[in-house]
């Protein structure tokens, strides 16, 4: 059996004022699940702690990131974060920065080849 993705989903989330990069991810995050209803697992006939879910977040402070608190978003499945450079760090005229990160969620399953 390999590893084979059934599905990719994107999202954009940001912290307006706190410079949160854990919060602007966690709206990534939301943004991407919030929008689907995923029913792979009952498609394929797996169960939903079958899906393999791996999460790709792009912000401008990578280490500023707790997965550990981003893992709560997901109710089911075997997560892993991939946390890299990316996103936009944007300045406020007064001071301080708007944070905006981007994510890239995809669900696999480990299958036979077709």
């Amino acid at each position: 059996m390999e590893k084979k993705r059934v599905l990719v989903e994107f999202g954009m989330g940001t912290s307006l004022r706190r410079e949160d990069y854990t919060e602007a991810a966690a709206r990534a995050i939301r943004d991407a699940l919030w929008h689907n209803s995923v029913n792979m697992a009952e498609l394929f006939g797996f169960e939903k702690t079958d899906m393999i879910v791996d999460v790709e977040i792009a912000v401008q402070q990578p280490d500023q990131v707790d997965t550990s608190q981003l893992a709560k978003d997901f109710p089911y499945g075997n997560i892993s974060f991939a946390v890299m450079h990316g996103g936009l760090d944007i300045d406020k005229p007064q001071g301080g920065k708007t944070v905006i990160a981007n994510v890239a969620i995809a669900v696999s399953f480990m299958m036979e080849a077709a």
